[in-house]
């Protein structure tokens, strides 16, 4: 069973919306706040249902995304 964690570096995030468009388990929003930008950033709405794909992160234009996958050892 494979674990992701995925992180957005807010402060570069320009909320360009590519990564949210193209997640496949859409959940990724951009968050209600603004950075110092002034852009509202990227965020994920729940970790446990990212299945540590990357397709945000390889959208995403200015590398704000960043994806650890982890593999649970059974037994």
């Amino acid at each position: 069973m494979a674990a992701a964690r995925v992180t957005f570096r807010e402060e570069r995030c320009k909320g360009c919306e590519l990564c949210v468009t193209f997640c496949p388990k859409g959940i990724i929003t951009l968050a209600k706040h603004i950075n110092s930008m002034g852009f509202h950033p990227a965020t994920i709405e729940d970790q446990s249902k990212c299945t540590g794909c990357a397709t945000c992160a390889r959208m995403c234009p200015d590398l704000v995304i960043e994806v650890e996958r982890e593999v649970a050892r059974v037994g």
